[in-house]
C-alpha cells in the first residue's frame, strides 16, 4: 500500500484524538461532550479554531493559554499524536475497510479509558457498556470473531473479573475489583474474543503488579491501589495486533 494512503489517516487520528481530549476532560465531570465548544480550562476563555488544531496549535502556543497564559497539559498533544499513531496503525493491518474504522474506535476508546482511569479512577460506563455493543456488532462483519465468540467474549471477561474480584474481597475483606474493570473487560472480551481474555489479563496484571512495586511501595500501608484499567486496555491494544502471535508462541513452547 502506498505510503501517501497514511496522511489522511494519520490527520483524521489527529483530529479524534483532539476530540478525545475533550471526552477524557468532560466525561468524568459529566459534562456534555458536544457543547459548549473547547474553552481554556483555567480562565474559561473560548479557544478559537486556529487555536485548536492538534500538534501545531500548541507548538504555535508554546504550550500555553494566549489569554491567561496557564500551561496547557502536555497530555493533549500527546493524545492528538497517539490518535494519529493508531488509525496509522489500523490502517497497516487491516486496509482501507470497515474493519479498520472498527478497530480504530476500539482503541480510541481504550485511549480514553486508560488515561480517565490512571487520572479518575473510574470508568465510565458511556464507554465501556457503548463499546459492547459496537464490539459485538463488529463480530458480525468480521471473520476472525463470530458473534456467538464475541458474545462469550463479553460474558467470560466481565463474569472472570468479576469472580476474581469477588474471590480477592472474601479473602482479604477489602474491595479488589471495581465495577468499571468489569464491565471494560467485557468490553475487551466483545472485540478480541473469549480466547484473548486470558492474555489480556495476565499481561495487565502483570504491568500492574511492577508499577505497583515499583512506584506504590510503602504508599498507605502497602495498599495504594492501582487503577486497572489504565492496565487493562494497552494491553488488549497490544492482543488486537498481536493475540494471535502471542497465543501461537506460548502454546509452540508448551
Amino acid at each position: 500500500m502506498s505510503p501517501l494512503f497514511y496522511i489522511p489517516a494519520v490527520l483524521l487520528g489527529l483530529v479524534v484524538g483532539s476530540f478525545i481530549n475533550v471526552v477524557i476532560y468532560r466525561l468524568p465531570r459529566r459534562q456534555s461532550i458536544v457543547r459548549p465548544g473547547s474553552s481554556c480550562t483555567t480562565c474559561g476563555r473560548i479557544i478559537r479554531w486556529y487555536e485548536n488544531v492538534p500538534l501545531l496549535s500548541y507548538l504555535f502556543l508554546r504550550g500555553r493559554c494566549s489569554g491567561c497564559g496557564a500551561p496547557i497539559s502536555i497530555r493533549y498533544p500527546l493524545v492528538e499524536l497517539l490518535g494519529g499513531t493508531l488509525a496509522a496503525a489500523v490502517l497497516w493491518r487491516y486496509g482501507p475497510s470497515l474493519h479498520a474504522a472498527f478497530a480504530f474506535s476500539f482503541l480510541v476508546a481504550l485511549l480514553a479509558v486508560t488515561v480517565i482511569d490512571w487520572k479518575h479512577r473510574i470508568i465510565p460506563d458511556e464507554i465501556s457498556i457503548s463499546f459492547i455493543l459496537i464490539g459485538i456488532a463488529w463480530s458480525f462483519f468480521n471473520p476472525a470473531i463470530s458473534p456467538w465468540e464475541s458474545s462469550l467474549g463479553a460474558i467470560a471477561g466481565g463474569g472472570g473479573l468479576y469472580a476474581v474480584g469477588l474471590l480477592y474481597r472474601i479473602l482479604r475483606k477489602t474491595e479488589g475489583m471495581g465495577g468499571g474493570d468489569v464491565k471494560l473487560m467485557a468490553m475487551i472480551g466483545a472485540f478480541l474474543g473469549i480466547q484473548l481474555i486470558l492474555p489480556v489479563i495476565v499481561m495487565a496484571s502483570f504491568a500492574g503488579s511492577v508499577y505497583g512495586l515499583l512506584f506504590l511501595r510503602g504508599e498507605r500501608g502497602g495498599k495504594a491501589a492501582v487503577a486497572f484499567g489504565s492496565f487493562l486496555a494497552p494491553a488488549a491494544a497490544l492482543c488486537l495486533f498481536w493475540g494471535t502471535a502471542i497465543l501461537a508462541w506460548y502454546f509452540g513452547r508448551f
